[in-house]
């Protein structure tokens, strides 16, 4: 597979000093602009950046003498250049989208960097998805560096992966050229515990010489948390409040504030430094999640920027969030994150700070998209047939594998209720009073709640686990299921009709894994995500419109909840309070133990 190879510092430093002290000419020189310079908080008007083999020579006031007979030259016009976005933490897969459409639809946006941890492809396919996702990242004309997932599965004991991820795995993947890290350490209670296999995960990293991504989801900042930290996660971005933030920082993580599709986590956060004045240089931006619909419609990281400046922090603090204090973090700093000498010409050009137009991007000193048109190409892994074929149901489901069986003889029951919060990760655990019907458990759309259960869908066990769901707000006879079920990817199915689960659920297995909506016994919406059951390799404006069908769908079944697919796919994701659902059964993760759907017989 052919990769990007992009040279390094040392391969060019003899051009770059050539080229800076007027010796030889530039490939391209970007003429008055304003310098926003990350390093020093300036805004220096009237400069120009000369830039060689993809990367900054010069940055001054005069560029003339760097200026030869084929030198490209771009007119800033006064316009503000600011150095391409970074993300500091996301999933590609999350988008529905394959790294190179991923990077298609993004580079309009002025994202330059992506640091991504691809922990969903290995709870299904395993190292090998990995390394899939690794070699077509760094095909693409933006750099895109890969954390190796540490947490597959993320709380061993509590669910079933299609493979795990073991010590051995990380010290192998930790020699890939593309690996900066350690993807999140979801698994808190066992670095808190002392868990032999994390902490050795963590050691091998760091023997690396790399960074170790954070992901520690719980409001407990007491003894808890300070072993975590102890255990040497660099960074965390599982944050919701002020207290959060500053308690991070303190302990000398980098607080990672996200705005995703569904993870509006940045104006609670940003006031430790809006407010409070912690030093800015602690803090990175990021999405952590993004659907194909946001990037398409409202953007990826400018959006996250110009957020950030809504909410009072001033435009050049909220870039070096986003640029330099990312680069930073993952000891890059010499190499990207800021418009000085030496680094990749990662460079947008703007008109203004504040509503931050994308009006061109330049990428290793080469334009690649101008005014939201992407002028490169994302070039394409080629993905083996056994990635595309991943949902083995075994069999298909009846309307009786998604029954509830109460005790026998009960007429009604309590029962333990998995509660969905807007636009945040954590679920609320409730309990709900229901009926019995013939030996059966019902939901109650009186009170919201309708039925959960997770498929088994990677060894073909035929296994179904059910449970109860309230907050979504479903009315009639309908059904949605998902072969993207963070983080043991499962299917998940929510339903207040057992046949159309089992339809829906059935479908998925036909088309190789997706997203699917029906109502009154008819579907009407479908995603397909034949990759790995995650993700598509169509262009994201297509996935996206298929995406925003599945939105209208979800509306036409009651459903008024922001983005509430992406809440529909974490209520698996048994590393977050505070009930979830695994292929195992109930989750309380607050205790991170097993719990009954039925509380108590009424």
């Amino acid at each position: 597979m052919e990769q990007t190879y992009f040279q390094s510092w040392a391969d060019v430093a003899p051009q770059l000093v050539a080229v800076a002290a007027g010796r030889s000419p530039a490939d391209l020189v970007i003429k008055n602009g304003q310098w926003v310079n990350v390093h020093t908080r300036e805004i220096l008007p009237g400069h120009d950046i000369a830039v060689i083999a993809g990367r900054i020579a010069y940055v001054g006031p005069d560029a003339s003498h760097c200026i030869g007979a084929s030198t490209e030259i771009i007119e800033a016009e006064g316009r503000f250049m600011i150095p391409g976005l970074c993300d500091g933490h996301m999933h590609i897969e999350s988008g529905m989208l394959t790294p190179a459409e991923f990077a298609r639809a993004v580079i309009g946006h002025g994202t330059t960097t992506m640091f991504t941890d691809p922990h969903e492809i290995a709870n299904v396919l395993g190292l090998e998805g990995v390394r899939m996702m690794h070699d077509e990242a760094l095909m693409q004309p933006i750099n895109i560096f890969t954390q190796m997932p540490s947490c597959a599965p993320s709380a061993p004991g509590l669910e079933t992966t299609g493979y795990e991820i073991g010590p051995d795995d990380v010290a192998a993947a930790m020699q890939w050229p593309g690996i900066i890290g350690l993807g999140e350490m979801m698994n808190f209670p066992g670095v808190i515990n002392g868990s032999q296999q994390m902490l050795a995960e963590i050691a091998a990293t760091q023997k690396a010489g790399k960074t170790v991504g954070g992901h520690y989801a719980s409001p407990d900042l007491g003894k808890d948390f300070h072993a975590y930290a102890a255990g040497g996660p660099a960074d965390d971005h599982e944050g919701t409040c002020e207290a959060d933030a500053i308690a991070r920082v303190r302990q000398g993580m980098r607080m990672m504030m996200r705005l995703g599709s569904a993870w509006y986590d940045v104006e609670t956060q940003i006031t430790a430094v809006t407010e409070k004045g912690l030093d800015p240089r602690g803090f990175i931006l990021c999405t952590d999640d993004c659907h194909s619909g946001t990037l398409v419609n409202d953007g990826h990281m400018n959006r996250v920027v110009r957020h950030a400046i809504d909410c009072g922090c001033d435009p050049v603090v909220a870039l070096q969030m986003a640029t330099v204090n990312t680069a930073t973090h993952f000891g890059l700093e010499r190499d990207l994150g800021s418009i000085a000498p030496g680094r990749r010409a990662d460079v947008i050009l703007t008109s203004d700070l504040k509503t931050l137009p994308i009006e061109q991007v330049i990428a290793r000193g080469k334009t690649v998209a101008k005014d939201g048109e992407v002028l490169v190409d994302c070039p394409h892994y080629d993905w083996p047939e056994h990635a595309r074929q991943t949902v083995n149901l075994g069999r298909n489901r009846t309307a009786a594998d998604f029954e509830v069986a109460a005790p026998e003889g009960a007429q009604a029951v309590t029962a333990n209720v998995i509660g969905v919060i807007e636009n945040q990760a954590p679920t609320k655990a409730l309990t709900a009073d229901l009926m019995v019907v013939d030996g059966v458990v019902e939901g109650d759309r009186a009170q919201d709640v309708c039925q959960i259960a997770l498929v088994e869908r990677h060894l073909g066990t035929g296994g179904v686990t059910n449970g109860f769901v309230s907050g979504f707000g479903y009315t009639g006879k309908m059904a949605m299921a998902s072969t993207v079920a963070h983080d043991s990817h499962h299917m998940i199915v929510v339903g207040t009709d057992r046949a159309s689960m089992a339809q829906a659920a059935n479908r998925l297995g036909a088309v190789g894994g997706g997203v699917t909506v029906f109502k009154d016994g008819e579907e009407i919406a479908l995603v397909e995500l034949p990759i790995a059951g995650l993700m598509s390799d169509a262009p994201a404006t297509e996935v996206a419109a298929k995406a925003q069908k599945m939105v209208e769908a979800m509306e036409a079944c009651g459903c008024t909840l922001n983005n509430a697919y992406m809440q529909h796919s974490l209520l698996a994701l048994v590393v977050i309070p505070e009930l979830r659902i695994s292929d195992l059964g109930l989750v309380d993760v607050t205790k991170f133990e097993m719990t009954d759907v039925i509380k108590a017989v009424k």
